[in-house]
């Protein structure tokens, strides 16, 4: 039983066979490399520079750094020196273990190391001081490109470096990896899960040692077989435990990769053994079947050389698979497809991606503990059609990843504590409301809401038509996330919240004078009244009544109308189009004035005179325009205060600016249906009329 797999079965899920190019310029690795050697220079990245910026956000270096290029280090510089394996890892001065764990456990897996280190780079023909990485995030390849100035004291690599020193491929991922992330110093703690999906796409599972299967040692053999990458660790209790030795020579709170598992004979028996790998490249186990333990005088030199046993003080280590389950804490498993390690089939999976975000004041709801915003979150429909071959349900696996935490951290952001929610769809095509979770439990949900960039969980349900929720745990808290669904069997999925419905009655006709009621001739003096003798109302009148009008009503929080306000309504309701209002034009206004009062009013669910930005959506839908997440978010950012709440003029110019938006959209309606359903893109033109006039403390400009 050979203990390490260089040739998996199943691959990942098919990645494009070119990555996006992300340097600013906009050039391809091979074009900056070519115009590097017409010119006769060495790359310099102006993206990343050779400068503290790069290092470090929140110190300065504690001795003075010297970028230096491979070849001022020393005389042959190679990338890759009689190939890239694991012996090539040792940590420096950074704290990036859980990085070098599964850098170390990339090389086990010869195609995936291949796609994230293109072999068409070296220090030989060709040179010319750039080089370039391939890393999957969210959903798609970026091809990273780097200059090759290295941080250096006294001629040495400070962070990452191999074991021979000629050798600079380990260091020259690491650097393209802080770009990618912002910084050397964003790299600074971690789970090597993260870095392992980054390096193949892959889905992420973790087995708790204390729960693990009784088949976990089979389990583990297997992800080998299959290329899966493994890391494992020790829990710490606290902070000052971190790094701590245990009497046996294993590091606390340190990322270990996991590189080969094998059987032995010993003594008549066979015994399991696992081998693992510390980063730091020194630091052993010191147990049973460590390097130097007598167990081994009882293994033959055939058996041993199979093993690659050797007694060197290189940080890999076998031990006995039970010692492992007993001295750590946690394995992590990044799987190349989401086929389950406990079944022996292999399938063919279908992936679908959704991308969203989670905004404060529109779809940051929290989880189901905080009912009056959960409803709130981003909303996914999945229809699950087929079930599996010779089964009554459906499998499928849910990932949901925030993005983008790492480089955010120079900004003080953290990783959240995320999860989501699976609900069976009702008989409705629309965001789900308040009242549905008030009375609906869940029929899946993700095992807890943890503070790690990714959470997935497999399950099976029946077929049928169901509701994922992605969200955080605690309400107002914003990210970006990428939800992916693998599924056997091809699973149709949609964004609940990706198209805007208007549904605008037509304005009643107005009653001829001669039968008009009492109220409607009060109503005439008072247009009579503001309008004068011209019997039109400008812009400017309509400024004065509306804000008289509107100052007495004290169930309302309201500040004033603007000028530009107003002229946007006249716009609104100006069928002759003189910029004026006429008598039966005003009208049709109050009486929508009034409708909206009444709505302000009935959402206004503390009676403070202001709505939350919670209830906009309910809001809006209930005046006949149900929008999309992205279109909601833009308003709250452009309307609602640093509470989160709206007045009744920010509600107004709300609303008068979403009616002129639908006359824009009434033109593209071919057969005047009563609904207009419009996808994303067709949104720009309602963010433009959206934007407004200058926001006010505390508001965001719309983009």
């Amino acid at each position: 039983m050979p203990y390490l797999y260089r040739a998996p079965g199943p691959q990942a899920h098919p990645v494009p066979k070119d990555a996006r190019t992300t340097h600013s310029s906009g050039q391809s690795f091979e074009q900056l490399r070519q115009e590097c050697l017409q010119r006769g220079t060495l790359f310099e990245d102006a993206d990343f520079p050779a400068s503290n910026s790069s290092l470090f956000y929140s110190e300065r270096p504690q001795v003075p750094f010297v970028w230096k290029r491979p070849g001022e280090i020393v005389k042959n510089p190679e990338f890759i020196l009689g190939g890239a394996t694991r012996t090539d890892i040792c940590q420096g001065e950074l704290g990036d273990c859980w990085l070098l764990a599964a850098i170390a456990s990339l090389t086990l897996n010869q195609k995936a190391l291949a796609r994230v280190i293109p072999q068409d780079q070296s220090f030989g023909p060709g040179y010319a001081g750039i080089f370039h990485f391939q890393f999957w995030q969210h959903s798609e390849w970026l091809d990273v490109v780097i200059d090759d100035r290295l941080p250096t004291f006294r001629d040495r690599l400070v962070f990452l470096h191999s074991a021979d020193h000629n050798e600079f491929w380990s260091a020259l991922l690491e650097k393209a990896y802080a770009k990618l992330n912002g910084s050397y110093e964003a790299l600074k703690g971690g789970s090597a899960i993260e870095a392992m999906e980054d390096f193949t796409g892959g889905v992420a599972e973790t087995f708790q040692m204390k729960e693990a299967p009784e088949n976990f040692y089979e389990i583990l053999e297997k992800a080998l077989k299959r290329g899966s990458l493994l890391g494992c660790f020790i829990d710490t209790g606290s902070a000052a435990e971190s790094e701590a030795r245990t009497p046996f020579g294993l590091i606390k709170g340190h990322a270990y990769s996991v590189t080969g598992i094998d059987q032995v004979n010993f003594r008549g028996q066979r015994i399991e053994l696992i081998r693992v790998r510390n980063p730091w490249g020194q630091v052993e186990w010191n147990g049973s079947w460590s390097d130097s333990s007598p167990e081994w005088r009882s293994v033959g030199p055939a058996e041993q050389k199979r093993l690659c046993h050797t007694a060197l003080d290189d940080g890999e280590f076998w031990m006995a698979f039970k010692d492992f389950k007993a001295h750590f804490d946690k394995v992590e498993i990044c799987n190349l497809t989401p086929d389950a390690l406990e079944e022996d089939a292999v399938h063919k999976w279908e992936v679908t991606v959704h991308q969203g975000s989670w905004v404060r004041g529109s779809t940051a709801g929290g989880c189901r503990n905080f009912l009056d915003t959960f409803w709130t979150n981003p909303q996914i429909k999945l229809s699950l059609t087929e079930k599996d071959e010779g089964q009554e349900e459906c499998s499928f696996l849910v990932a949901l990843m925030q993005k983008d935490r790492r480089k955010l951290k120079r900004f003080g952001a953290n990783v959240l504590t995320i999860g989501y929610a699976i609900y069976e769809c009702p008989d409705k095509d629309e965001h789900l409301n308040k009242d549905f979770f008030r009375y609906h439990a869940s029929r899946a949900r993700s095992k807890t809401f943890i503070n790690l960039r990714e959470v997935s969980d497999r399950f099976k349900l029946p077929p049928g038509e169901y509701i994922l929720i992605p969200s955080t745990f605690e309400p107002h808290q914003e990210a970006d996330f990428c939800l992916r669904i693998f599924s056997e069997k091809k699973a149709i999925t949609r964004d609940m919240d990706g198209n805007v419905d208007i549904d605008l009655p037509e304005p009643p006709k107005p009653t001829p004078p001669d039968q008009e009621t009492e109220e409607e001739l009060r109503f005439r003096a008072l247009f009579e009244q503001v309008a004068g003798e011209d019997m039109e109302v400008t812009a400017e009148e309509l400024e004065y009544v509306l804000n008289a009008v509107l100052r007495k009503k004290k169930d309302i929080k309201f500040k004033k109308l603007s000028l530009i306000s107003c002229k946007n309504i006249i716009s609104l309701m100006d069928t002759s189009g003189n910029g004026k209002l006429e008598f039966d034009e005003f009208k049709v206004f109050w009486d929508k004035l009034k409708q909206w009062i009444n709505l302000f009013l009935r959402f206004d669910a503390d009676k403070s005179g202001t709505m939350s930005t919670y209830e906009l959506r309910t809001a809006l839908k209930a005046a006949g325009f149900q929008l999309s997440s992205h279109l909601l978010q833009l308003i709250v950012l452009r309307y609602a205060d640093e509470e989160l709440q709206m007045d009744f003029d920010d509600f107004l110019n709300c609303l008068v600016r979403l009616e002129n938006a639908s006359r824009v959209f009434q033109a593209l309606s071919t057969k005047n249906k009563e609904f207009i359903h419009l996808t994303i893109n067709e949104v720009r033109p309602i963010q433009t009329l959206c934007s407004g006039t200058q926001p006010g403390p505390g508001r965001v400009q719309d983009p």
